[in-house]
């Protein structure tokens, strides 16, 4: 009696499932700052200065990096040439370590 049964195709037609529609997920979306937001409301809210009110983050806001020094170009990868030029590297560092132990 608890052996599971597979439904005959005709049962399974016989119900009607192309009126019945799954509920949307209910997501809540948040806005995604962009680097400028980010900059600043860093410098503009003391909050941001702190971690956990025992952490003073000022100096390291002193040396980020500005949106503009990390933006960069879109390069598309040849995957023989990046094949080609990481192996010759491996093989360059392979052959100095291998002079350097000789001397």
């Amino acid at each position: 009696a608890d052996i599971p049964v597979i439904p005959d195709l005709e049962e399974v037609q016989e119900e009607d499932l192309a009126m019945q529609v799954a509920a949307p997920p209910s997501v809540q979306v948040n806005r995604v700052l962009a680097y400028r937001d980010l900059d600043e409301d860093l410098m503009k809210y003391a909050a941001f200065q702190t971690l956990d009110g025992e952490i003073d983050l000022k100096l390291l806001t002193k040396v980020l990096a500005p949106e503009h020094e990390l933006q960069e170009d879109d390069v598309s990868w040849n995957w023989d040439h990046l094949f080609t030029e990481v192996s010759s590297e491996l093989v360059t560092e392979w052959d100095l370590g291998l002079s350097e132990r000789e001397d």
